[in-house]
């Protein structure tokens, strides 16, 4: 049996896909996949034992994304049956144009039309029970969900490692502050050897926090570890600390401690899943969850008034 997978574009929501993909997969354990997403969610997922086919989604890549949509649908060619967790236009056009009888997905007008079978999930709930939801379409039975699963050895660290993660790729209102992350490091550095993690873009906000420390042995790999390395060493730490991002939910499939600083983003719908030993610092305000990538009113006070001193307490219930 083929199944033909459209994984989300961003790393943390691929991460959350997991549960579902697992549960599919132990309904169907001669299946073999194709997974079809972006880089970082192919590098992610592609080491998935029945993984057999991987691409990287480029049909947004010069001329006109319709007729390579189509070229890369049939590229695919037909599968026995489908899923895509994105909600988008051409992501429904890449599973009717393959050819594949069964594609399913989250109902919108453009799934309704191109997929056999759609469902809208439950809310309020966790992303990965509305991909569960989505999943549950291909499966008679009820389909159980477990823990986020991602199939990269983690990395063995030689002392007790705190990693540091001050980015979030998806924009400035959801990262904390560069000098508040430093306070946190050298306030855990007595326990803990430090590593500093982060994206080609956030090399600069890294460079800060490791000026901050002056005197304090670091490692800085922002902007220097493929994804595949990225997943390895967040998977070997002892504790971590992070904003709402995709090495949050990394973290998560290796049940990394983890102390988890949201501000802008719903907590409830995107922490980390089944991992126990996670703790989320945020603050109830009337203005927030926005969803907004720059704070709309300017104040950025649900993150601001985040203090260093209630993130170290949180990291200490976790040592």
């Amino acid at each position: 049996m083929t199944l033909l997978v459209i994984l989300p574009n961003w790393l943390g929501d691929a991460v959350m896909a997991t549960p579902a993909i697992e549960a599919l997969c132990a309904r169907h354990p001669n299946a073999r996949l194709t997974i079809v997403g972006s880089y970082v969610s192919c590098e992610a997922l592609k080491h998935h034992p029945q993984c057999s086919r991987y691409y990287v989604d480029e049909t947004k890549k010069g001329g006109n994304r319709f007729l390579n949509t189509y070229r890369f649908a049939k590229e695919l060619g037909a599968h026995d049956m489908a899923i895509t967790f994105r909600n988008q236009l051409h992501s429904s056009l890449l599973l009717y144009w393959s050819g594949t009888s069964i594609t399913v997905g989250r109902s919108s007008w453009h799934s309704n039309l191109f997929l056999t079978q759609t469902v809208k999930p439950a809310h309020p709930s966790h992303l990965c029970e509305q991909y569960r939801d989505i999943a549950q379409l291909l499966c008679q039975e009820p389909l159980a969900i477990g823990k986020l699963k991602l199939h990269i050895p983690p990395h063995t660290y030689g002392r007790p490692t705190l990693g540091i993660n001050p980015g979030a790729t998806y924009g400035s209102a959801k990262r904390w502050y560069p000098e508040k992350f430093a306070e946190v490091a050298r306030a855990l550095s007595d326990r803990f050897d430090i590593v500093l993690f982060g994206g080609p873009n956030e090399v600069e906000m890294a460079k800060d926090i490791e000026s901050r420390l002056g005197g304090i042995a670091i490692t800085n790999l922002a902007g220097k570890t493929s994804v595949e390395t990225l997943c390895s060493h967040l998977g070997g730490l002892s504790l971590f600390i992070t904003n709402d991002s995709g090495p949050m939910h990394v973290a998560a499939a290796y049940q990394v401690p983890t102390v988890s600083i949201f501000g802008p983003t719903r907590h409830k719908e995107t922490s980390q899943w089944m991992n126990t030993k996670s703790i989320i610092v945020r603050h109830d305000m009337e203005c927030a969850p926005c969803m907004k990538r720059e704070c709309p009113l300017g104040h950025h006070e649900c993150m601001k008034s985040i203090t260093s001193e209630e993130v170290i307490r949180a990291a200490k219930t976790l040592i």
